[in-house]
């Protein structure tokens, strides 16, 4: 099936949105075409927020540098309160945002994984029992987990400088991970760990 004959979610998403090459976009980072392949939730938020994208931009809004992730965040994370999502859609409402049609169209992965292997015809290799490829997944993973906390924490701390309830001048939000090895007391950065396949006393 060709990309304009696709009447899957996904096509419907493209051609309603105007979504340019994001067909070919899904198609490298899931089979790894340059980098490392992302995984079908990371493909569907990466779909989403295109979407999101596509919209804020057609009202003539310019966002700025991470600000469509942080809508997209408070519009679909299970920790953001439903007052906040609800100020979120009212302010995307009142600049024009066809805020329900956006969240209707957006997919999951099971929808990403059905568009990229029944609609495009794209199949992957597993990885399931190559170990370079678990250990940058999970790698992957807790990045995504230490992004998300540092961007919880940095609101949360806004939130209550700008209500005057902490004082605080500018800040950054720095999370790591350390490992601490109990067989040779080393400390590795999890990341680092994972890439060099383990600690060096079991070499």
């Amino acid at each position: 099936m060709s990309e304009t004959d696709c009447q899957c979610k996904v096509g419907r998403g493209v051609e309603a949105f105007g979504l340019d090459g994001v067909h070919d976009d899904l198609t490298r980072r899931w089979c790894g075409d340059g980098r490392e392949r992302q995984s079908l939730r990371e493909l569907a938020n990466y779909f989403n927020r295109r979407l999101l994208r596509s919209a804020v931009e057609s009202v003539d809004e310019a966002p700025l540098s991470g600000e469509v992730s942080n809508l997209y965040r408070l519009l679909t994370a299970d920790d953001v309160s439903s007052g906040v999502r609800t100020q979120t859609r009212r302010r995307l409402e009142s600049a024009g945002v066809p805020v329900e049609d956006v969240e209707s169209a957006f997919v999951s992965h099971q929808t990403v994984h059905t568009h990229l292997t029944e609609c495009l015809g794209v199949s992957r290799e597993s990885a399931e029992d190559d170990p370079d490829a678990r250990r940058r997944a999970d790698r992957d993973r807790i990045r995504a987990l230490q992004s998300r906390t540092e961007v919880v924490t940095t609101d949360a701390l806004e939130r209550l400088r700008d209500s005057d309830a902490l004082a605080l001048a500018e800040f950054d939000v720095l999370v790591d991970v350390t490992v601490l090895c109990d067989e040779c007391g080393r400390q590795h950065d999890v990341g680092a760990l994972l890439d060099q396949g383990g600690c060096d006393c079991r070499e």
